[in-house]
């Protein structure tokens, strides 16, 4: 018996998976839609979502050329684990991996209601995750994604919501390192609020507290996960809003406060930033370093909104597409070590 639970040979192909999953310059593309999301993605190009159209604009970002140079992962619907794309028809998950490009996917369920409070939510999936989780692995997956929410505003969050996503964040990660995969632990403080920068402060900290309190409790192996979470900004309906130092500022005092060094990474969402900011935000906080952890990004919407709109559903516009892809891709590479600017936007 190895590091906790886990005998020395997985724990080491665990941190060896987390650690090439925030490469140097490198991030993960979010391209794991659920059926209802990459609809309503879809919907804005006026595009149908059948199954073939998924596949083909899935294709079309997974084979863009040039982006293992800047993306180490990609986050795959439980849909699309099974297609197959390529001149050859290769399936996704190897088609990634000969690229070099480690394929992940998403395992929970979505989000439900919890009784008795303001419309808070848990997340759901536990329940014979772990004969999934070891299904993914033969399929190829070397990682996996499970997403908490937390809302803020109208007196929330609860300390009830707050416990039991942690938990569930907690249970999902040790099934997932048993299993082989490097679980990505994502609390999402929304930014759907009024809430001020210094009120998302407050909660961040008191979220991610106890996220690691209950990855403690569970015996997760930290040095074989990756963190996936919101950066501290005022709520998108706030006033106040800060400015792109401020909230590197702010996000980094609450991770030092409570994200213990043997993390390998921490893999920003973009939380409906717009592209350029979500990347000028992780910029900032890289400018700052060095740090106890890889500051990297875990971007769906803010690498996907240009190739999609760019794309319309049309395989003529495919090459124009990717290469909106590669220049997400190529400005996000930079802000990894701090060497983003405007201008870039503009090559």
């Amino acid at each position: 018996m190895g590091v906790y639970h886990l005998p020395d040979e997985l724990a080491e192909k665990l941190a060896g998976t987390a650690e090439a999953m925030v490469a140097p310059g490198k991030g993960i593309l979010a391209a794991d839609e659920s059926s209802p999301t990459i609809q309503k993605r879809f919907d804005t190009i006026n595009v149908a979502s059948t199954e073939e159209n998924r596949r083909a604009y899935r294709e079309l970002l997974f084979t863009a050329p040039g982006i293992d140079e800047y993306i180490s992962g990609v986050i795959l619907f439980e849909e699309t684990l099974g297609q197959s794309g390529g001149p050859d028809g290769t399936l996704f998950p190897a088609l990634l991996r000969d690229r070099g490009i480690i394929p992940g996917i998403k395992v929970d369920k979505g989000l439900a209601l919890i009784p008795g409070t303001r419309k808070e939510k848990a997340t759901q999936g536990l329940d014979s995750l772990g004969d999934r989780l070891a299904g993914f692995a033969e399929q190829g997956a070397g990682f996996a994604k499970w997403r908490a929410v937390i809302h803020i505003g109208d007196h929330r969050p609860t300390r009830l919501a707050v416990d039991i996503n942690a938990h569930g964040l907690a249970r999902y990660a040790v099934l997932c390192q048993a299993a082989g995969l490097v679980p990505i632990v994502e609390p999402e403080i929304l930014m759907t609020g009024t809430h001020d920068i210094q009120t998302c402060e407050r909660i961040s900290e008191w979220v991610l507290q106890t996220v690691f309190s209950a990855l403690s409790d569970h015996r997760v192996f930290l040095e074989g996960m990756i963190l996936k979470p919101s950066m501290v900004t005022a709520g998108d309906a706030c006033a106040d809003q800060a400015d792109v130092a401020d909230v590197a500022r702010a996000t980094l005092r609450v991770f030092k406060r409570v994200v213990p060094a043997a993390v390998p990474g921490i893999a920003f969402l973009s939380g409906g930033q717009s592209s350029e900011l979500a990347t000028a935000h992780l910029n900032a906080m890289n400018q700052s370093g060095p740090h106890p952890w890889e500051l990297s990004f875990s971007y769906g919407r803010a690498l996907q909104e240009q190739p999609l709109s760019t794309w319309g559903g049309t395989s003529g516009n495919t090459a124009a597409a990717q290469a909106a892809l590669l220049k997400r891709a190529r400005c996000n590479g930079a802000a990894r070590y701090g060497k983003y600017t405007p201008e870039m936007e503009n090559a």
